[in-house]
């Protein structure tokens, strides 16, 4: 599924896609909804069950004020 179609049927949901392709700065061009919620713990709780898939967690909707981030790799840990 494409991104356009994937913001468009999940609409302000957290989503969890398997990656099928990515453009040259790695942003998601299509992909394979695995879950999908309006509670992102929802979707950790489906990553942690997943293993040597290449996933991408995305909000289709505006990204509220009071969220932050935190990325990692596992090896530089």
């Amino acid at each position: 599924m494409r991104w356009k179609e994937i913001v468009k049927k999940f609409k302000d949901e957290w989503v969890l896609i398997e990656i099928k392709e990515v453009d040259e700065n790695y942003n998601l061009k299509e992909g394979e909804v695995i879950a999908h919620s309006k509670d992102k713990s929802k979707i950790y709780e489906q990553l942690l069950k997943l293993k040597d898939k290449n996933m991408y967690i995305e909000y289709t909707g505006k990204i509220p004020e009071d969220l932050a981030v935190v990325l990692y790799h596992e090896e530089d840990i």
